[in-house]
């Protein structure tokens, strides 16, 4: 089973969803899907302690906190 919702975006983001979708061959609500999908780890995460941010892959030294989620 699947759900529609409706979502209001500002014009600037809805151009940045769509350079996303364009860059990545896909549309718009994959990436949606995928962002949620990402907030829903996150929060996951920060439950249990963890940070979230962008690590180095060489390193793994995290190289940029993500905080507000």
């Amino acid at each position: 089973m699947s759900v529609r919702f409706n979502v209001v975006l500002s014009d600037d983001l809805n151009r940045e969803i769509d350079r996303a979708a364009a860059e990545a061959e896909t549309n718009k609500s994959e990436i949606l899907r995928k962002a949620l999908q990402l907030f829903l780890a996150a929060r996951e995460g920060k439950r249990r302690g963890l940070k979230v941010g962008l690590a180095d892959p060489e390193t793994d030294k995290l190289q940029t906190e993500i905080v507000g989620l």
